[in-house]
């Protein structure tokens, strides 16, 4: 790998693939030839867009959302257990098809391999000069304001509910008061294509028409995040075609008035449906159905809420015969509240450069290299590139790192009957991470704890090659190291030790 001397033209290497399947093999192999075919000896990064499949062994296939018969260990087992090791450093996002068992130990993110890490369910972490933050799972309205209560043994909803995005981990996405240079969801922020190519992409998929049309196709809560920081590059898969857009975006000081993140777009929730339309299933790949049940569902809604307003309506000759005190209240005006908004003046990136890849199949777009620049030039400085490989090292962010421990004491995991903290606003959350981050820089920054250690450790057994690889029982619950050792650097309690469970 060339040293740092042309670095300010070359930017960061960055092999960006789509939807993982578990293929790790043909993915590294292909980076290789297309770094070959561009002249380069490498790349400094790997992303995978999720559904990475971190199967360790047969009984974290139990758990993962895939129908029986495509269940297959793929790739990972090798790399999990020493036999193979990734070529380069490799980071991913989860989608729907994970192997869930083996992600809960990891809720912060860490190391499943040596050489690839899994970056949770939220996180912003830095890669050199380049700030990347990362939105894990689906939309699933139905699911958003639930706390993550999934702890095996899982039932059959919780392997699904697993990977549905959360707006607790959203709420601390949309507090950064900084610019992030790449932004990465396994689903499409809402919307995003109407700023690129629709008709091309609803003639290639044709069930995308009239989910753009009704609001449905792609991830509300990733539209926020993406709205809110702006990276100049954001990355996504899903939905098994190769997509380009650019959205672009006035000043701050232009952008529409709004309060703090306390609130929501109305039409957010209106709009959704029980099941998400995009949610792929690895039976239904190509071409995906309607969902009659679901629009079914949302048209008997609409008849129960008819059916209350007309219950609910007082006649105005029986209204006017009342007191004064019970007259109508006067209508309030309605102000939108839009999650993420104002734009704080740390983020000042006007357009975003946005790319969906398919999955790693033969014929398929599922690869693109980038060199990417930091939006913010002092960090090339900051940040140079090493004169001996690795060029640069992933590390904590202290933004992030401050956030977290200001939610880590709402956080509740595995209870059924808990309630996510209510979103208490921008303006209250502010002061308590600026207190934060004082800490941070006094605890971790300036005693140089920001590398993020390469501590991977084995949890669960490896798979045996030549034992089945398709069982019914599901696998034990695994305090991770990693994840102790990260509560332990932050003094947060550990919330994912297994034996606290037992």
């Amino acid at each position: 790998m060339s040293d740092g001397g042309i670095f300010e033209t070359q930017g960061v290497r960055v092999a960006v693939e789509g939807c993982g399947h578990g293929t790790l093999n043909a993915i590294y192999a292909s980076v290789n030839e297309s770094c070959k075919a561009r002249g380069w000896d490498g790349v400094d990064l790997v992303i995978i867009g999720g559904d990475f499949q971190s199967v360790r062994n047969a009984a974290d296939l139990a758990v993962m959302s895939v129908p029986v018969k495509f269940r297959q260990l793929g790739d990972f087992p090798d790399f999990y257990s020493g036999a193979r090791t990734a070529p380069y450093l490799t980071v991913f996002i989860a989608g729907n098809h994970e192997a869930s068992s083996h992600l809960w130990e990891l809720y912060y993110g860490g190391w499943v391999a040596p050489n690839i890490y899994y970056l949770g369910a939220a996180n912003v972490v830095r890669f050199g000069p380049l700030r990347i933050a990362a939105l894990s799972g689906i939309w699933k309205g139905f699911d958003y304001r639930k706390p993550h209560h999934e702890r095996l043994p899982f039932s059959s909803d919780d392997v699904k509910s697993f990977y549905h995005v959360r707006e607790l981990d959203v709420r601390k996405l949309l507090l950064l008061q900084t610019q992030v240079d790449v932004g990465l969801s396994h689903d499409w922020p809402r919307a995003i294509e109407k700023h690129g190519d629709s008709e091309w992409l609803f003639r290639k998929k044709r069930d995308f028409r009239a989910e753009s049309v009704d609001g449905t196709l792609g991830n509300a809560a990733a539209e926020y995040v993406m709205d809110r920081l702006r990276p100049p590059y954001w990355f996504s898969a899903h939905l098994h075609v190769k997509f380009a857009a650019v959205k672009s975006y006035d000043s701050p000081a232009q952008s529409p008035d709004a309060s703090d993140n306390g609130g929501e777009i109305v039409s957010a929730t209106a709009r959704e449906k029980e099941a998400n339309p995009d949610e792929i299933d690895l039976d239904m790949d190509e071409e995906g159905g309607g969902d009659g049940a679901s629009q079914k569902g949302q048209s008997e809604n609409k008849d129960d809420n008819k059916a209350v307003e007309e219950t609910n309506q007082v006649p105005e000759e029986l209204r006017a015969q009342l007191p004064a005190s019970f007259a109508r209240p006067a209508p309030r005006a309605s102000t939108k509240r839009i999650p993420g908004q104002p734009v704080p003046p740390g983020i000042t990136n006007k357009q975003v450069r946005f790319l969906a890849l398919d999955k790693c199949l033969p014929g398929r777009h599922f690869l693109q290299l980038c060199e990417i620049q930091p939006f913010n030039p002092q960090a090339l400085s900051a940040h140079p590139p090493r004169k001996t490989a690795p060029r640069f090292r992933l590390q904590y962010d202290p933004e992030w790192l401050a956030i977290t421990r200001v939610f880590h004491q709402t956080l509740t995991i595995g209870d059924r009957n808990a309630q996510t903290p209510e979103n208490l606003g921008e303006e209250h959350y502010l002061p308590l991470i600026e207190a934060e981050r004082g800490w941070v820089e006094e605890q971790i920054v300036s005693k140089d704890k920001l590398d993020v250690p390469e501590n991977f450790q084995v949890t669960a057994a490896p798979h045996v090659p030549g034992t089945p690889e398709i069982v019914h029982e599901q696998p034990e619950e695994y305090t991770s190291p990693q994840t102790a050792a990260f509560c332990e650097l932050l003094g947060l309690e550990n919330l994912w030790n297994a034996r606290a469970g037992a």
